[in-house]
């Protein structure tokens, strides 16, 4: 149900969770953990599945705090549950200890912030729109607004879409060299000449390292190729399938 970051699993006053499909209610496309309001599974169901999700960090289920994610490059303070009107960005920041922040995915990289010295902490939706377009950075300003230095920030990248699956077009791939052309060293050839397969979460550390953060690390697991412990979008996509389940990544202060 749960995989954890060893950089992030002995850190005093933290807990943090990539929960995985596994250990929820909902049934069939979306079976089981799906943590997707906006999907079309039952709406009961999604609520348990969360339910769960905050038990599992220590929290009340009222306490963990998601966003309406737009892929944008902006980013929020927390400073209490949001209710029924979330926000619209895709990166957050608090000090407040009770609050989960949590991020959804399906194949984007949920990313999750840490300065421990300083009791802040930070989520961030990172598919390819918001990295290119910055909300990594936001997030850590957020973050930094709330007292936390840079430089002490730990951060994880969770269960992403692999470079071996991820094809994309000649006119995305361009985009990313018309911005910066060491950028070529995240793609590499498709099989078909007139693709190329994207490393989304090469680029992602890249951004974050620039951005000067004390450590960088990733899980290494991929949402396309994991059916059994991940949703995917691009999956789902391939298959034609109606819709898809989303997984949720969190972490929190304790009291």
């Amino acid at each position: 149900m749960i995989v954890e970051s060893p950089a992030l699993a002995g850190l005093p006053g933290i807990r943090h969770a990539f929960f995985t499909r596994q250990g929820g209610v909902s049934e069939g496309i979306y079976g089981s953990l799906n943590g997707g309001l906006g999907s079309s599974d039952e709406r009961d169901r999604v609520v348990e599945n969360q339910a769960r999700m905050a038990a599992g960090l220590g929290v009340s289920p009222d306490s963990l705090v998601s966003l309406h994610q737009v892929h944008s490059p902006d980013a929020v303070i927390v400073e209490a549950p949001f209710g029924t009107e979330r926000p619209k960005a895709d990166g957050m920041a608090t000090r407040v200890p009770g609050l989960a922040l949590a991020i959804t995915t399906a194949d984007c990289g949920p990313l999750l912030f840490v300065d421990r010295d300083s009791g802040v902490v930070g989520a961030a939706h990172a598919g390819w729109r918001g990295a290119f377009t910055g909300v990594i950075e936001a997030t850590l300003a957020a973050m930094e607004g709330l007292g936390a230095r840079r430089e002490r920030i730990t951060v994880v990248l969770g269960p992403t879409i692999g470079r071996d699956a991820y094809e994309v077009g000649l006119d995305f791939r361009d985009r990313f060299l018309e911005a910066d052309s060491a950028n070529e060293r995240f793609f590499v050839p498709s099989e078909r000449p007139d693709r190329a397969m994207f490393d989304l979460p090469a680029y992602i550390g890249a951004r974050t390292v620039a951005a000067g953060v004390g450590s960088f690390s990733t899980l290494g697991l991929c949402t396309y190729s994991d059916e059994e412990r991940f949703f995917s979008y691009r999956r789902t996509t391939h298959r034609g399938e109606p819709d898809y389940g989303r997984l949720i990544s969190a972490i929190a202060l304790t009291d």
